[in-house]
């Protein structure tokens, strides 16, 4: 090869190699940080296990990350936070610099001067993946942030000629009570400690190290406002104060947690971050988020959409979380310490939600990490005795109706996800299932859940079912015919709660009888889960068929479907949980999210078009409040990437997903099996949102949906977009999914 030809290939390789790291300046993390987005707002890597970020002080439902966009007062930076929940917690080991007086307190709303708090505005605040950086005004410190997996890294730049100081306040967390902290001077350099908690997570235990730039010569310890003696201290609101002299203009420090103890979060330090180069770390994070987002490549003439789905794509990987140590160590939900774990351990798994979507997306960008989410399923099942439900941070907190991680795992089994002890799995999925856990008595004798001993009875029947249908496919692919049979069986309990005279699923009592006074449109109530009857009418994705009979076949189930969309909330409903309405249809809440591909199932797959590209131009936005409802850990924005793709997973299961409308030109997914899967959307445009024709490598191609496996083999799809409907494609019953 000659000189030329030398420079003309690396020019090629640095022309690419900016256009891979030119995806982060897609994202904005304040997409979401307003409304009830409820989005982490900070610094951190894909799935990192700490999530430095800034925190307000909290005044309400949506400041359940800890952060909202509308807020100007901070009180500093915590280091664990959630993701877009509709349930505060985390917010543990919070840093605040300051300079000046002694203030062990963070003042108050009101009063912000009475403590260490500060004014900030977002003219002086600055973030993107990775990186987070705020002038805090009432100190005229620079604060920045950074992160490798398992380290928080900060740097600030103080004034010269006031004292510079850094408390850590082990009593602040976001919407939970410390029960017990501690915090000692280790050396000049060097702090540890832990902060045990009970809020949502119960008993939450978090250890932490704190390493300095600058030698500490003086460290108080307070409890609350008290000073005790000497450099360590134990209680319920324990909090560590540094304090530099007048000439301190520049402060590194690095904070680590880990579920283990102290000593494990300082391995984390000096395995992730041994060096002072806080640039060379905020570079790295750059790296590993574009590298990342690079999974999927787009193209289109609109950089608002280009913004909000690499925004999306962005939310969908901040959690589930890394729990384990640097050296593989974790705290079980037992309590007890597991060591070297021969996979990385995660948490935070708000499964009720991301089933839907954002566990599909890992099975196709990301199968090493979905399996090691299913190995930390299954260890968690090990350890409690059941398959987890919404875990946090180590904590079993049972929230929400169902057991979505049955789905998750049985999804990842039929898909192929390599590394999964199939025998083991299954084992635990039918172990869970057959517990008495809320109902779960009941749906092993064929009986509807009664309302009136067991609360959310609807919500919890059609979940469960959703679950028995995915072990029942599961059973079938191991050849376990008789499991394949009871749980088949089990999925129809469905029809338990289908009352034919209203046509809708109703609670029943323990005496069979429904339960009186039924108002489909009445606000979400205990028999429903953050929904009501129109909503969970179409929860039985695995059997759109069986669901159609009822209604009465194709065209009734069409017509209902139509009045969905159509009939109005009642104007005195709280709709807190309710958001993005068209109609009955409610986009801000999980339950719905695969409502609008429904139609595709009885031929009237324009109308998926319809419906879907509205949410999109609608309901996401690249505004503060541009994710209408809580993110919920990637779920909202996983919807959205799929849908922008064209097609989306009704049932995950199924390995089915049903094709929508495109709304970006080009799509290329590079998935793990290491090919890469191209949707074009022809002639698409604002207008031209319904589907003419498909090629599927060159071939025509007449149905509704894709197979994952055609997807995971590589290849291009040509969706040919056009004005009007063509009402004909996926008309005919061999077409539809």
């Amino acid at each position: 090869m000659n000189l030329k030809s030398i420079i003309t290939c690396a020019l090629i390789g640095m022309s690419s190699l900016a256009k891979a790291q030119s995806l982060t300046s897609y994202v904005d993390p304040y997409i979401g940080s307003g409304g009830h987005g409820h989005v982490f707002v900070g610094a951190s890597v894909p799935f990192g296990a700490i999530q430095p970020g800034p925190t307000n002080i909290f005044k309400g439902w949506d400041w359940d990350s800890g952060y909202n966009y509308g807020d100007s007062i901070l009180i500093g930076f915590a280091h664990l936070h959630l993701n877009g929940t509709g349930i505060g917690d985390l917010g543990d080991i919070l840093v605040m610099p300051y300079t000046g007086a002694i203030k062990t307190d963070k003042g108050t709303e009101k009063n912000h001067t009475a403590g260490y708090a500060s004014l900030y505005t977002h003219q002086q605040e600055k973030v993107k993946p990775g990186y987070y950086a705020v002038q805090l005004q009432d100190y005229d410190i620079f604060a920045e942030l950074t992160a490798t997996e398992r380290v928080g890294f900060h740097r600030y730049k103080f004034p010269t000629g006031k004292t510079a100081r850094v408390i850590v306040d082990l009593k602040e967390g976001t919407q939970d009570k410390a029960t017990e902290t501690f915090i000692e001077q280790v050396d000049e350099h060097t702090f540890k400690g832990y902060r045990f908690s009970s809020g949502w997570a119960k008993d939450q235990r978090v250890y932490f190290a704190i390493r300095t730039s600058l030698p500490v010569k003086q460290f108080n310890v307070y409890d609350d406002s008290k000073q005790l003696e000497g450099k360590s201290g134990k209680g319920a609101s324990i909090k560590g104060l540094m304090s530099f002299d007048e000439t301190t203009s520049s402060l590194q420090l690095k904070v680590s947690v880990s579920s283990v103890s102290a000593d494990n979060a300082l391995a984390n330090i000096n395995a992730e971050a041994p060096g002072w180069n806080f640039d060379e770390v905020a570079k790295r994070a750059d790296e590993q988020w574009n590298k990342e987002l690079s999974k999927i490549t787009v193209e289109t003439k609109d950089v608002q959409s280009k913004r909000i789905f690499y925004t999306s794509l962005y939310h969908t990987m901040i959690n589930p979380s890394v729990y384990s140590d640097h050296n593989g160590d974790y705290r079980g939900p037992d309590k007890k310490v597991y060591e070297k774990a021969p996979y990385t351990s995660y948490s935070i798994f708000s499964m009720w939600d991301t089933y839907r979507a954002a566990h599909p997306l890992y099975t196709i960008i990301d199968t090493k990490r979905a399996a090691d989410m299913i190995r930390t399923m299954l260890s968690i099942y090990e350890q409690q005795g059941k398959l987890p439900i919404w875990h946090l941070y180590g904590y079993e907190t049972g929230t929400m109706v169902g057991i979505s991680s049955i789905q998750i795992i049985a999804e990842a089994y039929l898909k192929g996800v390599p590394g999964l002890d199939a025998t083991k799995l299954f084992e635990a999925m039918k172990a869970t299932a057959n517990t008495d856990y809320r109902g779960l008595d009941y749906v092993r004798d064929f009986k509807a859940i009664p309302a009136d001993k067991v609360r959310e009875s609807v919500a919890r029947g059609l979940e469960y079912a959703i679950s028995d249908a995915s072990i029942a496919d599961m059973a079938k692919k191991m050849n376990r015919k008789a499991d394949y049979e009871y749980f088949s069986k089990r999925a129809s309990n469905y029809k338990l709660y289908f009352d034919p005279a209203t046509k809708f699923f109703r609670a029943k009592l323990a005496d069979g009888s429904f339960r009186p006074d039924f108002d489909p449109r009445r606000a979400p109530d205990h028999d429903y889960t953050e929904g009501n009857a129109w909503q969970y009418l179409w929860l039985v994705p695995y059997d759109v068929p069986g669901l159609s009979k009822l209604l009465g076949g194709d065209a009734a189930f069409a017509n209902k479907l139509d009045s969905f969309f159509s009939v109005k909330m009642k104007a005195d409903m709280d709709l807190s949980d309710l958001t993005g309405l068209i109609g009955q249809y409610a986009h801000g809440n999980e339950p719905g999210h695969h409502i609008p591909y429904l139609y595709a199932f009885v031929g009237q797959q324009w109308k998926v078009a319809e419906k879907t590209r509205y949410i999109m131009k609608e309901f996401y936005h690249d505004r503060p409040d541009g994710v209408v409802g809580n993110e919920d850990c990637g779920q909202m924005s996983a919807w959205n990437v799929f849908s922008s793709l064209g097609f989306y997973p009704v049932y995950p299961a199924s390995g089915v997903y049903v094709i929508g409308s495109p709304s970006l030109d080009k799509g290329t997914i590079k998935t793990s099996s290491g090919k890469d899967f191209v949707v074009e959307a022809v002639n698409n445009s604002v207008e031209n949102i319904y589907i003419q024709k498909i090629e599927l490598n060159g071939k025509a191609y007449t149905k509704s949906y894709l197979l994952h496996t055609d997807v995971m083999k590589g290849g291009t799809i040509k969706m040919f977009m056009g004005k009007q409907p063509n009402y004909n494609f996926g008309k005919l019953k061999a077409d539809r999914p």
